[in-house]
């Protein structure tokens, strides 16, 4: 399975992950590697498993199976990763990703409910004002900060996995619905910071201006 998306310093990474059965008959999914990749047409792709293939000594032609999401350099009738490798190996069958097609659903149906659809919409329009400039998500940063230590001389602060590591907003993503959960929790965790902000904005028309 291979998927790709930018990182947060805008480059592209390519992850590959083997889904395989052992000895005793159980499938076995592992994450294999993360690349970087000077593109994501479906040649740049291809080299890249090449590589990795080559580096791990592994045979394309071992391959059954392959899985990619529904983008057109993936999948698309002609001159696409789907069909280099097929025509290498015809045994590789192709499988488009379970995960991509619940999140296709999922999209769908939100679109089609108004209190989701304007929920999510609402969410995107809170990530994108506090997160307009660097001195929106300093002062949010800075805010935080505060509440963190208040709560830690109050012995009132919340320590589950990773909810005090966040620093700014996530954004929704497009293609990964898991997105929009993570985007939830930020909200949440730094719901107090964020008001702050938003109260600032309020108060001075640009947090920008701000001295």
């Amino acid at each position: 399975m291979v998927d790709e998306s930018q990182d947060v310093s805008i480059k592209e990474q390519m992850t590959m992950v083997f889904c395989y059965v052992d000895k005793s008959g159980d499938v076995i999914e592992r994450f294999v590697d993360i690349q970087h990749v000077s593109d994501t047409t479906s040649k740049s792709l291809k080299e890249a498993i090449e590589t990795l293939f080559s580096r791990e000594e592994l045979s394309i032609s071992m391959l059954r199976g392959q899985g990619y999401d529904g983008a057109s350099n993936m999948k698309g009738e002609f001159n696409n990763l789907k069909t280099q490798i097929f025509r290498e190996n015809p045994c590789a069958y192709y499988i488009h990703c379970f995960a991509h097609q619940l999140q296709l659903a999922l999209v769908a149906v939100t679109k089609g409910n108004v209190d989701i659809a304007t929920f999510f919409t609402s969410c995107n329009s809170l990530v994108n004002i506090v997160g307009a400039s660097c001195k929106r998500c300093d002062i949010l940063r800075d805010k935080l900060q505060k509440d963190i230590m208040e709560a830690l001389e109050k012995d009132t602060l919340p320590t589950w996995q990773g909810l005090n590591q966040e620093t700014c907003l996530k954004r929704l993503g497009d293609t990964r619905w898991n997105s929009h959960y993570g985007t939830l929790l930020s909200i949440i965790s730094m719901f107090k910071s964020v008001v702050k902000v938003l109260e600032l904005i309020i108060e001075d028309g640009s947090i920008d201006n701000i001295g």
